[in-house]
C-alpha cells in the first residue's frame, strides 16, 4: 500500500469527535452589529452580551468595541475561549478628571458602567471564565466623584475565575473595587493601571500559580479631593490570601492605608516570589497579618511612609507564623521606624538599606521620636544580614519575645546600637560595621559630599 492510500484509509476511519471542530462563522465579531451605542447615552448590556455568547457557542472567538464610549447598566460574563478587545494594545493615560488640559477618558475603547453602585456585594461589572481575556480598554465610573464626602462602594470591576483567565493592557480608572482574583488557576494579569479607591487586587484561592506583572496603582483621575483622602485612610493597593507559589512582578502602589497586605483566610497564606515591587507614600507600606511557612519572598523592593499617625513602612502582625524575607530592598520615609516585627515567624533583611527613621509627621510628634529604632522586633525570630543603615541613630531593639536574632556583617552610621532586652532568647551580634573614628576619617566625612556623610552627626 502506498503512503498516500494509508493516509486515505486512516482519514476515512477517523473519529470524527477527535476532529478539530469548524464553526463556519468569522473568528472576530464587531459588537457594532449587535446595535450598540457608541456615545455613552444608552445601557449596551445586552448587546454586548448576545456578541460575546455568539462568539462562545462558535467554539471561541474575539469581541471587539471600536472607539467609543459604552454605558452598562448591568453586569457582563465573557464566556470560556472569548476574548473581549478594545483599541488599546498598552494601558492608556486618562489623567483630564485630575488635571484640566490631560486628556479625558474618552478616547479609545470606554466602558462606563453603573451597575451595582451603593454595595460592593454584587455581581463584577465583568465576569471572566476558562481561557477568557479582557483587553484594551479604559473602565471609567462616571457616577463615582471624587469631591463626594468618601466613594460609592461597587462591586468589583473584575472577576477572574476558572482555568487561564487572562486580563492585560487596561486602565481601570476609578473602580471602588478593582480586581478580584480568586478562585482560579494560572490567571494572568499583564500592563494594568489606575486608580482602585478600596482594594486594587484581591488573590485568595489560587493552587496553580498565578501572574502578575506590571500592575501600576497611581491617583490619576484625583488627588487631594475627599475620596482620595478616604483612601488614603481606608485603601489597600494588594491583598494576599491563600496562594501557591504566585509570581508577581513590576507591581507599584501610591497613595493607600496599607500598599500590601498578606492575610489569612479560611484557606491558608500566601507564598510567592514577588521582584520590583514598590509602595510610595503609603501609611504602612506592607503589613504581613500571616504567610505561609514556605515564605513570601521580596527581591528588589522599595518601600516609603511618611505620612499618618505612625508611618512605617513594614509591620509584621502578632498573628504572624509564617516567613518572609526581603532582598536588596530599601526603606525610607522619613518615618518613625522602618520595620515593626512581631508573632512566633521568621522575618529576614539582607542587603537592604535602611534610612530616614525616628521621625514623626507634624501633629503626632513623640518626645522618644529620635530614640526610635530603625527595626522595633517585638517577637518571633529575625535575620538581618549585610543591610546598611545611614542615620547615626538606633538599628534595632530586640525585645522581651524575640525567640531567636541574628544581627551580622552590617554597615552602620556611627557606632553600633542594638538595646537587647530579650528574656532568655537566642542573640547573635558580631561582625557589625561601624564608621570609622579618628581625626583623619573625621576629616575625611567632613569634606566628603553625599547624603552619609551628612548623616554622621
Amino acid at each position: 500500500m502506498t503512503l498516500a492510500a494509508l493516509v486515505l484509509v486512516l482519514s476515512l476511519h477517523a473519529d470524527p469527535a477527535l476532529a478539530t471542530p469548524v464553526s463556519g462563522n468569522p473568528m472576530t465579531r464587531n459588537v457594532m452589529e449587535y446595535g450598540v451605542t457608541a456615545d455613552g447615552s444608552e445601557d449596551c448590556t445586552a448587546q454586548f452580551q448576545r456578541a460575546l455568547d455568539a462568539a462562545a457557542a462558535a467554539n471561541g472567538g474575539i469581541v471587539e468595541a471600536p472607539s467609543g464610549r459604552y454605558r452598562f447598566d448591568g453586569a457582563l460574563t465573557v464566556p470560556s475561549n472569548v476574548t473581549l478587545r478594545g483599541t488599546f494594545a498598552y494601558s492608556p493615560s486618562h489623567t483630564g478628571t485630575r488635571d484640566a488640559g490631560a486628556p479625558l477618558p474618552v478616547y479609545g475603547s470606554v466602558l462606563e458602567p453603573r451597575c451595582g453602585a451603593g454595595s460592593e456585594d454584587g455581581a463584577p461589572f465583568i465576569t471572566l471564565l476558562d481561557n477568557a481575556t479582557f483587553q484594551g480598554f479604559t473602565v471609567h465610573y462616571t457616577e463615582q466623584k471624587p469631591d463626594a464626602a468618601e466613594p460609592t462602594p461597587y462591586p468589583y470591576a473584575v472577576a477572574m475565575r476558572g482555568n487561564n483567565p487572562a486580563i492585560m493592557d487596561v486602565q481601570l480608572l476609578n473602580p471602588y473595587n478593582g480586581i478580584d482574583a480568586s478562585k482560579n488557576q494560572r490567571a494572568l494579569i499583564r500592563n494594568i493601571h489606575g486608580q482602585p479607591i478600596h482594594i486594587g487586587l484581591y488573590v485568595n484561592e489560587i493552587y496553580d500559580i498565578g501572574r502578575i506583572e506590571n500592575v501600576h496603582w497611581n491617583p490619576w483621575w484625583t488627588m487631594g479631593t475627599p475620596v482620595y483622602r478616604w483612601q488614603f485612610e481606608h485603601g489597600t493597593g494588594f491583598v494576599f490570601g491563600r496562594t501557591d507559589w504566585h509570581y508577581v512582578i513590576n507591581t507599584f502602589c501610591f497613595g493607600y492605608d496599607v500598599g500590601y497586605k498578606f492575610i489569612k483566610t479560611r484557606q491558608g497564606a500566601c507564598n510567592g516570589n514577588f521582584l520590583g515591587i514598590g509602595a510610595d507614600d503609603c501609611r504602612t507600606s506592607l503589613v504581613a497579618e500571616d504567610t505561609a511557612p514556605m515564605g513570601v519572598l521580596i527581591t528588589n523592593g522599595e518601600f516609603v511612609s511618611f505620612h499618618g499617625p505612625d508611618p512605617t513602612m513594614i509591620r509584621v502582625e502578632k498573628t504572624h507564623a509564617g516567613t518572609i524575607r526581603f532582598v536588596n530592598c530599601a526603606f525610607w520615609g522619613p518615618a518613625r521606624r522602618n520595620a515593626v516585627i512581631d508573632g512566633v515567624g521568621t522575618v529576614g533583611f539582607s542587603d537592604c538599606s535602611f534610612m530616614q527613621w525616628g521621625h514623626a509627621p507634624k501633629g503626632f510628634e513623640r518626645p522618644d521620636d529620635k530614640q526610635q529604632p530603625s527595626i522595633d522586633a517585638i517577637g518571633g525570630s529575625l535575620i538581618v544580614r549585610g543591610c546598611e543603615f545611614m542615620e547615626n541613630r538606633a538599628q534595632l531593639r530586640i525585645g522581651a519575645d524575640v525567640e531567636r536574632a541574628i544581627v551580622s556583617e552590617n554597615l552602620v552610621a556611627g557606632k553600633l546600637r542594638v538595646d537587647d532586652r530579650s528574656r532568655g532568647g537566642t542573640v547573635i551580634v558580631k561582625g557589625n560595621a561601624c564608621t570609622p573614628s579618628g581625626k583623619r576619617w573625621r576629616a575625611m566625612m567632613g569634606d566628603r559630599p553625599g547624603y552619609r556623610a551628612s548623616r554622621l552627626d
